[in-house]
């Protein structure tokens, strides 16, 4: 690895931090408020050429990898856009353009790759289920193969941007469970068009992130040509393996992200905010505690550099990409319950926007992976034995 900053890496970081200072914390606190997804700041991502990064220049995009694109979900979420600067890119940008990039035919890759780099097209991706959970070899929703067709029944559940996606990543069973010899085999990914009827999607009451839906989605008989499969049949695992180690970088700087917008928030506050004739700052009790945090998040953001590096590299990455999340949410969850609580009251107040930081971040714990199964992962890597 090379700690040198490259003129390009600088100028992903510019052009993250100018985004940024166009849409704010007010903006969010706004779209949040109003429940709307922020169409202009797609667009920017798109102009930015950060929809992209991950695509070869031959399909419109950058030509980039993980680090490029992890450096610019950090500094977005740092420089002010919160969970948005990872949330809006990981889905589309992350997963799916690495999905068909890596695994797609050539008629899929030129479909779909420049409609992403240019923003035009977004994708959902269905993975969780009601009833499988973390357990995504667990998933229920099967693919019958009828000809020249495979028949899509199921539901999805927590499925982000389903309700303005025009495509969908979708993980089947092709082979029941109970006949195949590994969990692994028998799982199959296939391209949906969001815009078949016979596909419901219905948003989730949920605590935060409202500017952008979470979904059920309920498919019947969704009727899908073969060659929308992604990958090939029987073995969509190894698929699905390669999206998520890009989607665990993200949320690594998301945590990051957001947990030093937060600190840096509660730092200037408290320079400002004097009490007992001195400002709070200067107190050890208000300064510590999210000085500790923000170094504990300098060094899961190097972890992250180094889950992003061997993944751009070609190298196994699983254990980095898990210890990176692991460390980053936890760093983060603490920077943000810490800058909360050197607000005092007003900390609970919208109008400073730690509240809505502390709702956003808490998502990092429950996915990509919760922080149980990145543990389970790690734990398994030292030596211990199974634990599922």
């Amino acid at each position: 690895m090379n700690f040198e900053s490259t003129q390009e890496r600088e100028m992903i970081r510019r052009t993250a931090a100018d985004v940024a200072a166009e849409y704010g914390p007010e903006h969010w606190r706004e779209k949040e408020r109003a429940g709307e997804f922020s169409e202009a700041f797609w667009a920017e991502l798109a102009d930015a050429g950060f929809h992209g990064l991950l695509i070869p220049e031959e399909y419109e995009g950058a030509g980039m990898g993980m680090q490029e694109m992890g450096l610019a979900m950090e500094t977005l979420c740092a420089e002010g856009c919160g969970m948005a600067g990872t949330w809006y890119l990981v889905l589309t940008a992350g997963m799916a353009a690495v999905g068909i990039r890596e695994y797609g035919t050539e008629a899929q890759k030129e479909t779909y790759l420049p409609d992403i780099a240019n923003g035009k097209r977004n994708f959902s991706i269905g993975i969780t289920e009601p009833e499988a959970g973390t357990n995504t070899l667990n998933v229920a929703t099967t693919a019958e193969k009828e000809g020249d067709e495979y028949v899509l029944n199921g539901q999805k559940a927590w499925i982000t941007f389903s309700d303005r996606a025009e495509n969908m990543i979708i993980v089947t069973r092709t082979t029941p469970r109970d006949e195949v010899d590994r969990g692994t085999d028998g799982i199959s990914l296939f391209v949906v068009d969001m815009n078949d009827p016979n596909i419901d999607v219905s948003p989730i009451e949920k605590h935060g992130i409202n500017y952008s839906k979470s979904c059920e989605v309920f498919l019947e008989d969704v009727r899908v040509p073969a060659e929308n499969m992604l990958g090939d049949e029987d073995d969509g695992w190894w698929v699905l393996v390669d999206m998520l180690n890009p989607e665990r970088i993200g949320f690594a700087a998301a945590g990051t992200g957001i947990g030093k917008l937060a600190a840096n928030t509660a730092i200037e506050y408290a320079n400002e905010r004097e009490v007992f004739d001195a400002p709070i700052g200067s107190h050890q009790g208000v300064s510590f505690p999210i000085t500790k945090a923000y170094a504990q998040m300098e060094t899961a953001a190097l972890m992250r550099e180094k889950a992003a590096w061997r993944y751009d590299q070609g190298e196994e990455c699983g254990y980095e990409t898990n210890v990176a999340k692991a460390t980053a949410v936890a760093a983060g969850i603490e920077a943000v319950k810490q800058s909360m609580q050197a607000f005092g009251g007003w900390g609970y107040a919208t109008e400073y926007d730690v509240e809505r930081w502390w709702r956003e971040i808490n998502l990092t714990r429950l996915a990509p992976v919760s922080q149980q199964m990145a543990y389970n992962h790690i734990s398994q890597q030292l030596g211990f034995p199974k634990s599922y």
